[in-house]
């Protein structure tokens, strides 16, 4: 892997901000070691930190600060459309939608209001400014200057009020979608004309200026530069996943060919388009298939595109290899595709063949169902179990 360009913390005042760039903490062992607020004139503190003031409405910065092991709430930058999906800061209950400490749905709120208005409105709209928490100590790497929303998101897409509950109380949080822009570079002479009040002065990028004007979205799109994933890039990297995963392989322990009718709903999750997906007769091997169709076009000419879905609740240690695949591959005809769910992985020959020659099948892995799972709100071991007796419960 490439080494990090890591900015020292002695230099941040008078960095740039560059995309994937890290940006070093102090050592003195205090709250003083945090970098952003050397790189920007925010807090030191939560996920939203910005100068101005949210009820004021004259926010004139923002960053927004992620850790990415907040189960419950799972930010989430995609990096091949450029879409980032963050929480906001009401995360228990007994308090309303936007009466927070940090006043950061409040900011959500009137942002992605203005967003939708004139350009003189969207003047009125603060960038954001995306850091990531970055290995150990107060290490963080910028990911990109967001504006809101998306240019292929419907209002309710882009912001979100969401349902939650702890210990049988419910609540409500804001659930927002920013698009990253395609800013490699942020100066710093612009990040002080936005200190001292101007967003749209001589330093600012086009990219941003071009959102305020015309609302165009010029998103940062990164595509994979190798499109096998390893046995490790395909399964969960922490315990609550692993959990997760586990969860599903003894719901269905003994009766392995039902978990058929869980990957048909993961694979709805993935694809909301799906239409009718019908099973077939278990398999030898112990899966079982089903036929759908992924529907096109507008509610009133829909076409439907065929497709032939295969389930395999392995374990971890035991990989889908060349003999399924083939035997998925060898279903399709011309204009067909192909779904394959497995809770383990795929073994790196079947991948690369299937990549290689360019055969229309899709891999769900056991670290995208954990994703997946956890975009829909069912982020930990007990929710994943509830979900599960309450949909595929065992027979009698």
């Amino acid at each position: 892997m490439p080494e990090d360009h890591i900015v020292d913390f002695e230099s941040l005042p008078a960095s740039d901000l560059v995309v994937d760039a890290v940006f070093d903490g102090g050592t003195s062992g205090t709250i003083r070691d945090d970098p952003l607020t050397k790189l920007l004139p925010v807090g030191n503190q939560g996920g939203f930190r910005y100068k101005g003031s949210p009820r004021r409405q004259d926010v004139r910065l923002a960053v927004l600060y992620t850790t990415g092991d907040e189960a419950d709430w799972p930010d989430e930058l995609d990096e091949q459309t450029g879409v980032f999906t963050y929480y906001g800061d009401n995360r228990s209950p007994g308090r309303d939608l936007h009466d927070t400490q940090r006043q950061g749905n409040t900011l959500l709120s009137y942002v992605f209001e203005l967003t939708h208005g004139s350009a003189s409105d969207r003047a009125g709209v603060p960038p954001f400014f995306l850091f990531e928490k970055s290995g150990s100590g107060r290490r963080v790497r910028f990911r990109g200057l967001l504006a809101p929303g998306g240019s292929n998101l419907t209002p309710d897409d882009e912001l979100a009020a969401v349902w939650r509950s702890t210990a049988g109380r419910r609540f409500q949080n804001y659930r927002a979608r920013f698009t990253v822009l395609d800013v490699a570079r942020v100066p710093r002479l612009w990040l002080d004309e936005l200190a001292a009040g101007t967003s749209t002065g001589p330093n600012c990028p086009a990219e941003w200026r071009d959102w305020i004007e015309n609302r165009k979205y010029a998103a940062l799109i990164a595509p994979p530069t190798t499109a096998i994933r390893t046995k490790q890039e395909q399964l969960p990297d922490t315990d609550v996943g692993r959990r997760m995963l586990a969860a599903i392989r003894e719901h269905f322990r003994g009766r392995e060919h039902d978990f058929e009718q869980c990957a048909v709903e993961i694979w709805r999750m993935v694809a909301p388009a799906t239409g009718r997906c019908d099973s077939t007769p278990p398999s030898r091997d112990g899966g079982r298939d089903a036929i759908g169709d992924y529907l096109l076009g507008p509610s009133g000419d829909r076409v439907g595109i065929s497709f032939f879905l295969e389930a395999k609740c392995y374990a971890e240690t035991n990989s889908v290899g060349v003999r399924e695949v083939s035997r998925l591959i060898s279903r399709l005809r011309i204009r067909d595709f192909g779904v394959l769910v497995t809770t383990s992985y795929v073994h790196r020959q079947a991948y690369q063949e299937v990549r290689e020659d360019r055969h229309p099948v899709v891999f769900v892995a056991g670290g995208d169902i954990v994703d997946i799972l956890r975009r829909h709100g069912l982020a930990s071991e007990p929710a994943v179990k509830a979900w599960l007796d309450k949909q595929f419960p065992s027979a009698p």
